[in-house]
């Protein structure tokens, strides 16, 4: 019970298990007001060069016609900031209104001169002020002190400013850009994320200046997670809930960079957290708003009628520490193994076709499959016997009166509907038995669980992630490790999603629906490690590459080479897009690697935190190659950068030839 009070003290969510928004302060950002009962708004970001006005009126225009309600452009010096006043005019001068954001990193001065023009200044408190130059300093408490009265003298001003001509600021902490200050005392954690905004705010607080919002970024979903948690409990402990802007930075490109925020925005939005998402993806910047309005829509989204909610069970996880929960193993599954992918073709006459999309391509010349490293795991085939042999390294799960009529029982896998088909069996597969298993269930005392039992806990409802709390929160109570697989089918329609409305060129693929959907379905459970497998369906080569991208992005199963790119920006001194894909092209083969593709130095050594190499620019047709955070090549010319990227990943042996 000690650990239970102690996380019942560490609240960060008003309901665990059904959908309640935290209410926050309203602060107005040019008359579109943001938090309180205001909806979730939706924002992104320019990949224009600031001083291009024309460029960066038409791409503006394009993101507030594709769902965008705010636009932020980078200001990084004091010529952008005043630029922002001929932009601002522009879009004025044709009928949009859309409130701006200047973006600030180093650059005081140019946030002085952007809190005259626009209707919110974004500052990133690690850059802000503060010293970011790598070095670890002890300071004494007075040392400390004293930083931070250089600090609010140096913001102050800023502050002032934003009071005087009504204009808003995002407090944007980034894991990674963290100062060298904070870095010194709490360590690049979450907590010094938090300390990091909290900073800042207790100056605007001091000087009467409310009209905040806060983020807490990082490109690993479980870093920004357990920031985001963190700084929500600590403002409802001190009684004051500012609006949260979310988002993973850096989040990549195509479905990858979809599924990596969907992971982390989801699982804030289901818990009742943020009032605006910016989905940031290598991508042009109109095709972020619809992704960021599917996850506010299915948060938002009604639960089933016939969903009854836990009351007061236990958190089964600590929400600030991520640790896989415990299991025993059986087979291939739980304790120490990987999460495992189940594809389901129940229902459908399996063909090899079918096992090419999840992974086995057969050689009819050789009579032999071979099979990628996104190969599923197990394949669900209900009540169809396939009409040739699966590859070895495949399990079928059979629904069990089918498996109960094999001759070779043991080769394959039983699937009881319910306990009590469980209980009726006439036979039992000696090491592993799957059955479907729900909260109430457990909740009935009359039922046993067989240790010999993997529990799959299915939902294909909206309710679904509190659906899956719930059971582990039982689980936990009865002190039962059973491996536990998640189970979810995507719907023909997402009746929650329309984007009609929208141009057709900016409506969201049915794939990527999809992989929105299931992700989001799974998100917070990935997120705390409570779970040993995914079974998502319909079975596809979609909803495979689904499973795994979740698995990646979730550090639970690594199956490819990470990218850690940023979206671009004004800043940006090459083409993020043609240069993700040329590194790509040559570098996807190398599984479990994290190459950080960052197109400045403000968003360079601190923002890909998490890589082991960095691609960075550093001025005109100039890459610095980075070790982790170390540089060990400056000024190198860009038509050869990716060559030597390449030379530095085979000097420290990571290197695998295709």
């Amino acid at each position: 019970m000690e650990n239970a009070t102690r996380l019942e003290e560490k609240t960060y969510c008003l309901n665990l298990f059904a959908y309640q928004r935290i209410p926050s302060l309203e602060v107005n950002i040019g008359g579109i007001p943001l938090g309180g009962n205001q909806p979730i708004r939706i924002q992104s970001m320019t990949t224009t060069d600031t001083m291009d006005t024309a460029g960066t009126i038409a791409q503006s225009l394009r993101m507030v016609e594709s769902g965008s309600e705010y636009v932020r452009i980078t200001a990084p010096s004091i010529k952008e900031a005043q630029n922002l006043e001929l932009i601002r005019k522009g879009l004025r001068e044709v009928g949009c209104n859309v409130p701006l954001v200047a973006d600030i990193h180093f650059t005081p001065n140019a946030a002085e001169v952007a809190a005259k023009i626009v209707e919110k200044v974004r500052v990133n408190p690690g850059n802000y002020a503060d010293k970011k130059k790598f070095k670890f300093i002890e300071y004494t408490d007075e040392q400390y002190e004293a930083e931070l009265e250089r600090i609010a003298k140096r913001f102050l001003p800023l502050v002032e400013l934003c009071k005087e001509h009504g204009a808003a600021m995002r407090i944007g902490t980034n894991h990674g850009s963290l100062s060298d200050r904070i870095m010194s005392r709490y360590g690049d954690t979450p907590l010094g994320m938090v300390e990091s905004a909290l900073e800042f705010l207790r100056i605007c607080e001091a000087n009467d200046y409310r009209e905040i919002v806060i983020s807490m970024k990082a490109s690993n979903p479980q870093i920004m997670v357990q920031a985001y948690r963190h700084l929500m409990h600590q403002m409802l402990e001190n009684g004051a809930v500012y609006p949260l802007h979310l988002g993973v930075t850096e989040a990549g490109e195509g479905e990858d960079g979809r599924i990596k925020s969907a992971l982390g925005i989801s699982t804030l939005l289901i818990d009742g957290i943020g009032d605006t998402v910016r989905v940031s993806l290598t991508e042009e910047p109109e095709y972020e708003s619809p992704v960021a309005q599917f996850l506010v829509n299915y948060a938002q989204a009604s639960l089933s009628e016939d969903y009854q909610p836990l009351q007061n069970p236990e958190n089964p996880v600590d929400p600030f520490a991520f640790r896989r929960r415990a299991s025993h193993t059986m087979e291939n599954l739980g304790h120490d193994q990987v999460p495992r992918v189940l594809a389901d073709y129940a229902g459908r006459t399996l063909t090899r076709a079918h096992l090419a999309e999840i992974g086995y391509t057969y050689a009819e010349a050789l009579d032999k499959y071979s099979f990628s490293d996104m190969a599923a795991d197990y394949i669900y085939l209900g009540d169809k016997l396939p009409a040739f042999d699966l590859p070895g390294g495949l399990k079928p799960i059979y629904d069990y009166p089918t498996w109960n009529l094999l001759r070779h029982k043991e080769s394959a896998f039983p699937f009881y509907r319910n306990l009590a088909e469980l209980y009726a069996a006439d036979d039992f597969h000696p090491r592993l038995n799957f059955v479907r298993v729900s909260p109430a269930d457990l909740k009935n005392p009359e039922n046993l669980i067989p240790a010999e039992a993997v529990l799959v806990a299915e939902c294909d409802g909206r309710e679904a992630p509190y659906y899956y709390r719930s059971l582990f929160a039982e689980l936990k109570r009865l002190k039962l490790t059973n491996p536990v697989i998640l189970c979810t089918q995507a719907p023909e329609s997402f009746s929650f999603y329309n984007d009609d409305h929208l141009p057709e060129k900016y409506r969201l693929t049915r794939d990527s629906q999809v992989q929105l959907y299931l992700t989001s379905q799974v998100a917070p459970l990935v997120i705390d490690g409570l779970l040993d497998g995914l079974w998502l369906g319909p079975g596809s080569e979609t909803v495979n590459r689904t499973a795994f991208g979740i698995l990646q992005a979730g550090r639970m199963r690594i199956t490819k080479t990470e990218y850690i790119s940023c979206p671009s920006c004004g800043r940006t001194l090459f083409d993020l897009q043609e240069t993700t894909a040329r590194i790509r092209k040559r570098t996807e083969h190398l599984k479990g690697v994290k190459i950080g593709i960052m197109g400045c130095i403000v968003n360079g050594p601190g923002e890909m935190a998490d890589a082991d190499y960095g691609y960075v620019g550093v001025g005109p047709d100039k890459i610095a190659l980075y070790r982790g955070q170390e540089v060990v090549e400056k000024g190198v010319k860009t038509a050869v950068a990716v060559d030597l990227l390449i030379d530095l990943i085979k000097a420290d042996g990571k290197w695998v030839e295709v």
